[in-house]
């Protein structure tokens, strides 16, 4: 098993809600590592970055810096896959 860490800044405009929220735990899905997502900016304790609620509840907003851990036999994928959603904007 192994497990990847990154810090990264939320560049959306909207942050991590709404569109960018759901594109982000379609990404985080796709992966079977445990994955945790929290807001560094505010400080808040990690959540499950594969609900919605838990993600919704960090208000991450723009600018924000957030911190991303995965454990699993993907952990590293996973995060790479996060990491190029979050720099390419979520597609826009």
């Amino acid at each position: 098993m192994s497990a990847a860490t990154i810090e990264i800044e939320v560049r959306h405009e909207a942050g991590l809600h709404l569109r960018p929220a759901a594109l982000f735990l379609q990404t985080a899905g796709a992966y079977g590592a445990d994955i945790r997502v929290r807001n560094i900016t505010r400080d808040t304790p990690f959540k499950n970055a594969k609900s919605m609620l838990e993600v919704m509840s960090l208000a991450v907003k723009q600018g924000h810096l957030i911190e991303l851990k995965a454990d699993g036999d993907d952990a590293a994928e996973a995060i790479e896959a996060l990491r190029e959603l979050i720099d390419n904007n979520f597609g826009e």
